[in-house]
């Protein structure tokens, strides 16, 4: 018989690795929350209508498409067998929570009350190449705000990603800081404001492939040899961030949308150095984000020790336009919470304790014991403590084995001397040592 696998680019994952992982997710929800950001959930497929052409052609072809049910995808199958125009697939799995927080707006403006901040932790799928630190199917962890384009909240981003990596404790981090105007400007002043798609998703490849890589496929999409040639001290820009904005004033003097990009970039900077935000945030020019629907501010951090970015993000001014609601802007960043798990892990900042799901355990000796520990047991838990018991008799070498496999740092010995003496015999896992104690004497040890 085959051995049981499950796809290329999914996993399953065991009790030790979502003890972790919850402790991201509810440390990043603790922030989100702090911040008044409220919590929504959209479903996990998505017309093909509402997620097509949002994500440039590169995202589009990563989409899981739905194939039609039942007898839509019977007469779509006999169409194409006969040459004819059929629809296979009306519906996809997800590929961000963005463009469906998009959509989830425009479908429920009437509900809302503008500007409309939100978050979400739901996972997202994409028929991506399976390898280290990217998966097919992964979890964001989404902060949005829609209806208004006060900068504040760009510096509002800035301070949850400083408040979220102190308390995963991830100290070495970089938030990486552009504008997509300055890419506009940029684009305008070389002569290819045509180009622009082709360029930020060049210029998007650069840790991946290097100058020479984003040279080659600049000149494969038309862009001319003079023009790549203006790029390039672009490419090697150095400096402080403010040295970096006094630099680009000059090359975009020409560009009213370049510089509209800069005072943007400038307000931010600005803003949260004034408040303390401005820990490891580096203006970098060739940031560009392969997303087509950003416009304004975009965002992407990178952390010592670990291949690719762990979180990304920026404004969007018309995302919810192309479901019909006009003049609407939005600006979010979302976590990466599979690849802040492997960085973590990476780095063993995961809280030692995480790993014990019990605070204590009962050995099991027989009948009269059994019954006496569990009635400690379960007022212990109404107390507030996490504790099992053994289900059943067994050797005790068994059951010991059972609780250090687990973590557990206080075993309750509790045989006919306890039962007498209404005591319970706690072995402590670490030191070995083992002491009685009253009910009292152990809720407040355990607490």
């Amino acid at each position: 018989m085959q051995k049981p696998s499950i796809p290329k680019g999914f996993r399953d994952f065991s009790p030790e690795t979502m003890v972790k992982r919850n402790f991201i997710f509810d440390t990043i929800k603790s922030v989100f929350t702090r911040f008044a950001y409220q919590p929504i959930e959209t479903p996990t497929m998505e017309k093909l209508s509402t997620l097509m052409g949002k994500y440039g052609e590169e995202g589009d072809r990563l989409i899981f498409k739905v194939l039609q049910r039942g007898d839509k995808y019977t007469k779509a199958v006999n169409a194409l067998s006969n040459n004819q125009e059929a629809n296979l697939s009306e519906d996809g799995l997800r590929y961000d929570l963005t463009v469906p927080f998009a959509r989830y707006v425009v479908q429920h403006q009437s509900e809302i009350t503008l500007p409309f901040k939100r978050y979400q932790i739901q996972p997202v799928w994409r028929a991506d190449r399976p390898q280290k630190g990217r998966y097919r199917e992964f979890y964001q962890c989404d902060v949005d705000v829609v209806g208004t384009d006060s900068l504040l909240m760009e510096v509002e981003f800035l301070q949850i990603y400083q408040e979220v990596y102190k308390l995963l404790g991830i100290k070495e981090y970089k938030v990486m800081l552009n504008n997509r105007k300055v890419l506009t400007g940029i684009s305008e002043v070389i002569g290819a404001a045509d180009k622009l798609t082709d360029i930020t998703v060049a210029i998007d490849k650069l840790d991946k492939i290097g100058v020479e890589g984003v040279n080659k496929e600049l000149s494969e999409k038309g862009i001319s040899n003079e023009a790549i040639e203006q790029i390039q001290p672009l490419i090697h820009l150095k400096g402080s961030n403010d040295e970096k904005i006094e630099a680009l004033k000059s090359f975009l003097s020409n560009s009213e949308i370049g510089l509209k990009g800069l005072e943007e970039l400038k307000f931010v900077l600005d803003y949260a150095k004034a408040c303390g935000a401005d820990e490891n945030i580096s203006f970098e020019v060739t940031l560009a984000r392969g997303l087509s629907y950003y416009t304004g501010a975009i965002f992407e951090v990178t952390a010592e020790g670990f291949k690719g970015s762990i979180s990304g993000g920026g404004r969007y001014d018309d995302l919810t336009g192309v479901f019909g609601l006009k003049g609407t802007s939005g600006v979010g960043i979302s976590f990466g919470a599979d690849r802040t798990y492997d960085l973590m892990k990476n780095l063993d900042l995961f809280p030692k304790e995480l790993t014990q799901t019990s605070k204590i355990f009962f050995a099991n000796f027989g009948e009269d014991e059994e019954k006496y520990a569990f009635k400690i047991l379960s007022q212990l838990r109404q107390d507030g403590i996490s504790g099992e018991i053994y289900p059943g008799k067994a050797k005790m070498q068994k059951q010991m084995k059972y609780a250090h496999s687990k973590f557990i740092p206080f075993v309750a010995l509790c045989g006919s001397n306890e039962i007498t003496e209404n005591t319970i015999m706690i072995k402590d896992m670490e030191t070995g040592e083992q002491t009685s104690y009253s009910y009292e004497e152990l809720l407040k040890l355990l607490q």
